[in-house]
């Protein structure tokens, strides 16, 4: 054969070989299976078999084809995973796509599409192909009626350009977004987002187990009443609403097609958000998230509540009253609590009674749910309208392109969900009665008097500092001159050192301002409220700083409140570092932290109820402990690795935990950890490899060498901690339960019988008597010496540590570790767990931080 028809079949086999792996249609005969993707014609997305991040699950997705990083946007089996790579997907003579174990052709499908349009014949003239819009449709090969099914129908978390969401009034089909469950569950979340059709008016919510989150408000002719930002020409995308008897829904377009963007609901951050890829960072940048304060929360404020936040008003309460109205409970609006709303101040004074109306300006429009909207009134006849109706509360335009009022909106109910904007918004028309009418008439009279002496006397006042302004700016020039001057008269002053002025920063000084951290600052009273005014019942934990309860919120949901005594050794410093760490860090191995409480002597955090408590109360308890097998030991360990990792590399803050142990790994409902209480942390500046301080503050036995001799700590030194940690969890003993005439410590026995080759002995016995994870202990234990090392240059990072546990790879021998002294006064049982003492080593002051 000659060399030019070898190379003929080498590119036939290549090209046959390409079609077997990448296409972008699946018939009846050619399906799709584990392995095998399909690339849309444009090469813009991708269908195939994936995993979420650390499981082995398989699921039919699609995901962008030209992001550096897997972004799926839809899955087909969300709620039914399996757990082979046996996986295919195929096409049937009836139109239906199902997913099947190859392995059991005749058994039931894993997942299918519902398609109830069809007529009962069978045939093999239809094919599903993937778009380059990222949907995937079924096709009636021997029909011009268009798609008979596709994926857009059926959203997972994500709503891509060109996407509906909303509902078909002719099939009852709802496109909705719900969440996944977490970054490894593509399962169906907590939130979900749905355009509402109770009532006149269709809305945009958010629902977290469908109590609303967060209302988008009705649409008014350029977007959704509640996001201000949407009719602007500048905003990013262009939307497309359509109301009439056969559908209700919403389409976005990107205006411009170089930009990769999505709106997805996260279920980590209980937002919506809008994202756009940045590839040069290699990330998804958040363009808008919702809610995104206070006043976004629905009903935050209550009935005729009006919210109106401003980030820049420290301490200013962001509910106030509409017009005409009081706090219905003073009590709790005193506390900041403004659930129960407000009432009319002067009951039954709005029916033919002389009442009248007051312009709202720049408002989100209430909840529309009990609403009348007649599409033809102008501004005038709607007045009308509404005056004429006792039960009318108040009106707006239901359309407002080109600033005019077109149709008309009435309300006849109490008016929620009420706020106002900086800008954007539009007027709404509240009802009151005469007396606030003429309130409000006067206040604009003496306004306009008030304007009327105000200009003249502004211009003069203006016209006087531009002379002043300019007589001092020449008196300046002139001085300037005559320094120039002398310092020519005087060339010795030149070289004169000056002294240079101290810049320095004491050491405990805060490096974040509290006043711009985004957390919920709760009352006293919805704490009082949600622990049963912090009944014992509700107590679950109980350390030097206080107290911890378990709560729930008026909304059902569950808090963990830590509550900090009088004679804390976390003090408001400590507080504040927590508060303004902890709100700005993001990650699935730390805990959540909700919002705090301040109120005269109460210093309260508010985190995500974590049902199993910390990680101490199943390691060193008899019964408990045997729920942790080693798989599960072994993933705790890796989630706390994770977090350390991003606490010390990658989170835009570089933190130093400091306080690092079993107590403070908190384990959620599936024993995944969380690392909490970042009261002692720091943050640690790029450029430094440790710093000094004369303030030692962390719990005993848990502390590097370095730093509870000598006061410095490093990134090293949570390393020690997580290596103590790392030998506690593989023994299940504490780190004090080790006491003999030659061992401390869990450090000094486990070293003792690494150097007698008897290391597995220490490996708890409860983990029973099997040899298959022997190699993966014996790792384990490694890993934990390596990072006990008496050395912290020696000691790998925190990276390093787990690209070791999660990778098969070489590990160095360990150096000498570290034994910590202890002073004469300590005894075996005082020490390990507990926190550090004031002693004094080397001029270095210990402070007394008790256990937690």
């Amino acid at each position: 054969m000659s060399c030019e028809k070898i190379s003929i079949c080498l590119v036939l086999i290549f090209l046959l070989l390409r079609s077997c792996t990448s296409t972008s249609i699946i018939t009846p005969d050619k399906p799709l299976r584990d392995g095998q993707v399909l690339v849309s014609a444009g090469e813009h997305f991708k269908l195939g078999f994936f995993s979420p991040h650390n499981t082995t699950r398989r699921y039919v997705g699609i995901w962008y084809n030209k992001v550096s990083v897997q972004t799926v946007v839809w899955v087909a089996n969300r709620d039914h995973p399996i757990n082979h790579t046996f996986g295919v997907l195929s096409l049937n003579t009836s139109g239906t796509i199902g997913l099947f174990d190859s392995r059991k052709p005749d058994a039931a499908a894993i997942w299918c599409t519902n398609i109830s349009n069809l007529s009962s014949v069978v045939k093999s003239s239809y094919s599903a192909e993937l778009l380059d819009t990222g949907n995937l449709v079924v096709h009636d090969n021997d029909s011009k009626k268009g798609f008979i099914w596709q994926s857009f129908d059926y959203p997972t978390d994500t709503l891509l350009s060109n996407m509906k969401i909303g509902v078909d009034l002719r099939s009852g089909l709802n496109r909705v977004l719900t969440s996944w469950k977490s970054e490894d569950d593509p399962g169906t979340g907590s939130y979900s987002l749905m355009i509402d059709l109770n009532g006149t008016l269709p809305q945009l919510f958010l629902y977290k187990n469908w109590d609303p989150l967060w209302r988008g408000g009705p649409w008014n002719g350029l977007g959704w009443s509640g996001v201000p930002g949407m009719g602007s020409p500048d905003y990013v995308l262009s939307a497309s609403y359509v109301e009439n008897s056969e559908e209700v829904y919403l389409v976005d377009y990107i205006r411009n097609p170089s930009f990769i963007s999505r709106m997805t609901v996260n279920e980590s951050t209980g937002t919506l958000q809008r994202l756009t890829w940045q590839e040069d960072a290699r990330k998804w940048i958040n363009f808008y998230s919702a809610p995104k304060d206070q006043c976004d929360r629905f009903s935050h404020c209550g009935a005729y509540g009006d919210c109106s936040f401003n980030m820049y008003s420290v301490g200013e309460y962001e509910c106030k009253c509409a017009p005409g109205f009081e706090p219905k409970s003073s009590y709790d609006w005193y506390l900041r609590d403004g659930s129960q709303g407000c009432s009319p101040k002067r009951q039954g004074q709005l029916c033919g009674k002389g009442e009248g109306f007051i312009k709202l300006a720049r408002m989100k429009l209430p909840d529309t749910t009990k609403t009348r909207r007649d599409k033809n009134l102008s501004l005038d006849e709607c007045t009308e309208l509404c005056l004429k109706n006792c039960s009318c509360t108040g009106y707006s335009a239901a359309d407002v392109r080109g600033g005019g009022f077109n149709g008309c909106i009435t309300w006849y109910s109490k008016l929620v969900d009420l706020r106002e904007f900086p800008s954007g918004g539009q007027d709404f028309y509240l009802r009151v009665d005469a007396v606030e009418l003429a309130n409000s008439l006067n206040k604009s009279k003496k306004f306009h008097d008030y304007i009327k002496v105000l200009v003249p006397v502004s211009l003069s006042a203006a016209l006087l500092l531009l002379l002043t302004t300019a007589y001092c700016l020449r008196r300046k020039k002139k001085i300037a001159r005559r320094r120039q001057e002398g310092l020519r008269l005087s060339r010795s002053s030149r070289n004169r050192k000056m002294p240079v002025p101290d810049t320095s920063v004491g050491e405990e000084s805060s490096d974040i301002e509290t006043t711009t951290v985004d957390v919920k600052l709760f009352p006293l009273s919805t704490i009082i409220f949600a622990t049963e005014n912090f009944s014992l019942d509700h107590k679950i934990g109980q350390g030097g700083f206080g107290s911890v309860y378990k709560g729930k919120l008026r909304s059902g949901q569950e808090i963990a409140v830590k509550r900090l005594s009088n004679t804390s050794g976390q003090g408001i410093e400590e507080f504040r570092n927590e508060v303004t760490l902890i709100a700005r860090l993001q990650h699935r191995n730390l805990v959540r932290l909700f919002g705090y409480c301040v109120q005269k002597e109460e210093k309260m955090l508010i985190y995500e109820y974590l049902p199993n408590k910390g990680l101490d109360e199943f390691l060193f308890d008899n019964e408990r402990r045997n729920i942790l097998d080693w798989k599960k030991r072994f993933d705790i360990a890796l989630g706390i690795a994770r977090g350390m990792v991003y606490l010390h590399h990658d989170s835009r803050l570089k933190i130093i935990h400091r306080d690092l142990k079993a107590s403070n790994v908190l384990l959620d409902s599936e024993l995944n950890p969380k690392i909490s209480d970042f009261g002692m942390a720091r943050i640690f500046k790029d450029n430094k490899i440790q710093e000094a301080t004369t303030r030692v503050v962390g719990t005993y036995g848990y502390m590097s060498p370095e730093y509870a001799m000598d006061g410095l700590f490093s990134r090293k030194s949570d390393v020690f901690s997580f290596g103590v940690l790392l030998l506690e969890i593989i023994t299940g003993r504490k780190n004090s339960s080790y006491h003999s005439e030659n061992c401390l410590n869990i450090i000094g026995h486990v070293w003792d019988l690494w150097n007698e080759s008897r290391v597995l002995e220490i490996v708890d016995e409860s983990l029973g008597e099997s040899s298959d994870h022997d190699h993966e202990m014996f790792r384990c234990i490694h890993i934990g010496l390596l990072c006990v090392q008496e050395s912290a240059t020696a000691r790998p990072s925190m990276s390093e540590v787990l690209s070791m546990l999660s990778n098969q790879i070489s590990l160095p021998a360990p150096g000498q570790v570290a034994f910590i002294l202890r002073t004469s006064d300590d005894s075996p049982a005082n020490m390990g767990s507990r926190s550090v003492g004031v002693i004094s080593i080397n001029d270095v002051t210990i402070s007394t931080v008790e256990g937690r």
